[in-house]
């Protein structure tokens, strides 16, 4: 199961970036690039209504987390977590990873 993580909406490489495909070839399905636009969007909206990042950050991920509950069984729920976790491990997700390569 491929799982994409969405980074930080300043990051210069996004889920919504055609020009930069995700790693290993792996193309990105438009249900899921356009679910992640309006969710880029939110964020902007509350990050404009000065709203504290990490209150957005937990907003998201606890709706997320609901959701996930809701529509798939705990093993599939923790293989994504698991693949969360180890994308924040191997610091993929830190703003400095998209201009390592630079």
């Amino acid at each position: 199961m491929a799982v994409h993580i969405r980074g930080n909406v300043k990051r210069s490489r996004d889920m919504t970036d055609t020009n930069n495909p995700p790693p290993n070839g792996e193309a990105i399905p438009p249900e899921l690039s356009h679910c992640g636009a309006v969710v880029d969007k939110a964020i902007e909206y509350m990050l404009g209504e000065n709203l504290p990042p990490m209150a957005i950050a937990s907003a998201l991920l606890g709706g997320s987390l609901g959701l996930l509950s809701r529509t798939m069984g705990r093993e599939a729920m923790q293989g994504m977590l698991e693949n969360a976790l180890h994308s924040v491990q191997a610091g993929e997700l830190h703003p400095d990873h998209d201009h390592a390569a630079d």
